[in-house]
């Protein structure tokens, strides 16, 4: 079994049924699973094969999901990409990723086109209507014209007697790019298997079923949306209510109008719907369940909005490189503040020392994790396929603890990763931007908490003219890197700490801030 056909298969059964709600309109299973034959034939009609690549530069938004099934139908391999990264971000993911085909927001085309010369693999842009571009664009005058065709003109050539290939379980279906901590991202290789067994195991493990309504607000082209708040609902017959935005002005009305049972937000979220004002218990009467992940939850934020809300929250843990979930408080047992729960179906978690051997229960470790939904590897990088994932083990790089009840614990990272609103921040990634400003001549790069996103980017540059400014540095920053990953302040210093082999004490630097604070 596949996401495509088990989609097929639902639509079969609960043929009328909303498959979900946009902008209060409802979209039936049947006219989903039509539309997804029939965009999976028109892709094949412009030439696109199995095992082609197709980037999603998509927000939330029907064509997103029909982008998604259909090319998978097709048996395409599909590249999600967040619309607000800049062209450097984008472009290189592109060109990485061998992309053949983008499906893209028509207010992004001219970001296309200016990529254009640098993208010669790029054979199609299929571009989205939306609403902010409704004086049109005057495609004719762009040097990408010829590859150009309308989402729509593309839909209405599909045919709904398509038959697509027989999909193979380890075939790659999806390309998930992550920041990397040697400044590039990595494209992780998820196969149907390993998408298809996260979402039925997240299904099974949270009682997700034919009567949940789940708001969908996180972003689509991020995991932790894809396999909670998108997959596992369809493949069991739930009903989607998609929020093109993040406000939570947006989430209660449509909570109380559609009477919404489920919930998956970053603490990010929650904190902005816990402090807006308007916001009524009321409205949630209907939730069963809030789900939050892509960062740990202060535990004072958790408690408080569960007692305003009267909801209970599950926190859980995931990684792009295990489709992504390993853990979540479970629904039968007590949950756990501060803990990310026990292992969900068919997935083993363990805590283990740096030769690889599991350590007792209350000791540090890093958390490995092996299971169907482990990625096949990194996209053109064995090497670092090969350190990541070791006789089937994922070392997911995260120090933690398991208690004597089989509860996780992320104690901190391994790696150097900032997450700042549930998004990934590498260090490496934004020093390489500070390091190409030709005044810096040494950069160092920490999160540091913050009330609002969790954590923030934070700078220490060491520059070589005295006229550069933090606006000057901050505004460069801009023009390379995605707004999430922008500097919070930067810190002009005389040298950075370092050790004696030369290699700069990050560490020390977190500790001078955190005494500060």
């Amino acid at each position: 079994m596949n996401l495509s056909e088990k989609l097929h298969e639902t639509s079969l059964k609960s043929a009328s049924k909303p498959a979900f709600y946009f902008m209060d309109q409802a979209t039936s299973y049947a006219e989903l699973d039509a539309s997804v034959t029939k965009f999976a034939d028109a892709l094949g009609k412009l030439g696109v094969k199995n095992g082609d690549h197709v980037a999603l530069l998509l927000g939330n938004s029907p064509y997103f999901i029909v982008g998604l099934y259909g090319a998978l139908r097709l048996g395409a391999t599909v590249i999600p990409i967040n619309p607000i990264y800049t062209p450097d971000e984008i472009g290189y993911i592109l060109k990485n990723g061998d992309v053949k085909t983008v499906i893209t927001l028509d207010i992004l085309v001219p970001l296309i086109e200016k990529m254009n010369q640098m993208l010669p693999g790029v054979e199609h842009v299929i571009s989205c209507e939306t609403p902010e571009n409704k004086g049109g664009l005057d495609v004719q005058s762009l040097s990408i014209y010829p590859k150009m065709k309308s989402f729509t003109s593309v839909l209405a050539s599909g045919d709904l007697t398509f038959k697509g290939p027989e999909l193979k379980e380890d075939d790659t279906a999806i390309i998930l790019y992550t920041s990397g901590t040697t400044g590039k991202p990595k494209g992780a290789m998820l196969t149907h298997k390993n998408l298809y067994s996260n979402a039925q195991d997240v299904a099974d493990y949270l009682k997700i079923n034919e009567n949940d309504r789940v708001i969908t607000a996180l972003p689509m082209f991020h995991v932790f949306c894809l396999t909670v708040a998108l997959n596992a609902p369809l493949i069991s017959g739930g009903t989607l209510v998609i929020v093109p935005r993040f406000s939570p002005k947006e989430v209660f009305r449509l909570a109380a109008k559609y009477e919404i049972t489920l919930f998956a937000g970053v603490p990010t979220m929650y904190n902005f719907l816990y402090q807006y004002e308007e916001g009524k218990a009321e409205d949630l009467k209907s939730l069963r369940l809030c789900i939050s992940g892509g960062a740990s939850m202060p535990v004072a934020l958790l408690k408080s909005f569960e007692q305003k809300f009267n909801v209970l929250v599950s926190e859980g843990y995931g990684l792009s490189e295990a489709s992504p979930v390993t853990c979540f408080n479970p629904l039968d047992r007590p949950r756990k503040p501060g803990s990310i729960g026990t292992s969900i179906l068919h997935v083993e978690n363990r805590i283990v020392d740096e030769m690889g051997k599991e350590v007792p229960a209350g000791q540090v470790g890093e958390l490995v994790v092996k299971g169907p939904n482990v990625m096949k590897g990194y996209y053109k990088l064995p090497e670092e396929t090969a350190a990541a994932i070791k006789d089937g083990w994922l070392y997911t790089g995260d120090l933690a603890r398991m208690d004597d009840e089989g509860y996780f614990y992320i104690v901190d990272r391994k790696k150097d990763m900032i997450i700042v609103g549930g998004f990934n921040v590498y260090p490496r990634e934004v020093e390489e931007v500070l390091y190409s400003h030709p005044d810096v001549v040494e950069a160092a790069v920490i999160g540091v908490p913050d009330p609002n996103q969790g954590e923030a980017v934070h700078c220490f540059v060491v520059k070589k003219n005295d006229s550069l400014t933090e606006a000057e540095l901050t505004l460069f920053c801009s023009e390379h890197l995605a707004k999430y990953k922008l500097p919070s302040q930067i810190d002009f210093l005389e040298e950075l700490p370092k050790n004696t082999t030369g290699k700069i004490l990050r560490r020390s630097l977190k500790n001078q801030i955190l005494q500060n604070h």
